[in-house]
């Protein structure tokens, strides 16, 4: 049984890091990792009933250790997918989402206090009744999902150790997402002003635009001009005549990036002095 367990848990973390390096949507990703660690529970329930336990203690070892290491990749993943399905727009509202789904990991953890203890203590006193099949005791935290469970594979306790081991997975998700929503918020508040004229700054949109360093030459125009505006809190306005001025200038067309190279050169000479 281990070496089964073993190959079929390797093969399933390779399929899924193939999927995180070939899928850039989130949800569709998700999707398809669902997808295959329910298959590989399919093959795993099929062995079990066919081979059967050597001994309790084997038993015991594939539903307290083995098992839920793969049900609580299925819970996070389906975890994952509701939070992003559902997520709602604007940094305020995202806050209040993700803080109301920690919540929900808190009541769980509430509600199964005294089995956190059991489990988190490493405690086997009583795992032939949560860990070994058809030994459940009603009055040991019991939860009403197991009577509705495949009872060939499943015992009384297994989810419930799955589910612990997802949450905290779940809840290290929840927290990264907050805390980059925060960071996020922290660079907006960094406000970067454009200070120079508008006609410098149109002369080194153009320039970049016409060297081709954006997105491979591919950059629109008019999408660099928005990115700028945004990014510096500035409004170019008619930035195509601008540029017209520009190229009707007599005399040194391209002012500002002469200055910017004269400064550079200027600034490099000072620090090797």
């Amino acid at each position: 049984m281990n070496d089964f367990f073993n190959q079929n848990l390797s093969k399933l973390e390779i399929e899924i890091n193939d999927l995180e390096n070939e899928h850039n949507c989130l949800i569709e990703r998700v999707e398809k990792t669902i997808h295959l660690i329910v298959d590989c529970l399919s093959e795993m329930k099929k062995y079990v009933i066919k081979k059967e336990f050597k001994t309790v203690d084997d038993e015991i070892l594939f539903f307290k250790h083995q098992k839920p290491v793969i049900v609580a990749k299925l819970i996070y993943y389906n975890a994952i997918y509701k939070i992003e399905a559902k997520k709602p727009y604007g940094e305020k509202q995202v806050k209040k989402y993700l803080t109301a789904e920690l919540k929900k990991l808190k009541k769980f953890f509430d509600r199964n206090i005294e089995f956190y203890k059991y489990y988190r203590s490493n405690h086997t006193y009583i795992d032939e009744k949560f860990f070994v099949r058809g030994n459940h005791d009603i009055k040991l935290w019991l939860d009403t999902y197991y009577f509705e469970s495949d009872q060939n594979f499943s015992t009384s306790h297994d989810f419930k150790v799955a589910k612990i081991m997802a949450n905290d997975l779940i809840q290290v998700y929840i927290e990264r997402q907050l805390y980059q929503n925060n960071q996020e918020k922290s660079v907006d508040n960094l406000a970067i002003n454009w200070t120079g004229s508008k006609a410098s700054l149109t002369e080194l949109i153009y320039a970049l635009h016409s060297q081709g360093v954006l997105n491979n030459g591919n950059a629109d125009i008019k999408l660099i001009v928005k990115m700028f505006e945004r990014n510096f809190n500035i409004d170019l306005g008619d930035f195509y005549h601008t540029f017209m001025e520009l190229k009707s200038r007599k005399i040194n067309r391209t002012k500002f990036i002469d200055g910017l190279r004269d400064t550079l050169i200027k600034k490099m000479d000072e620090q090797e002095g």
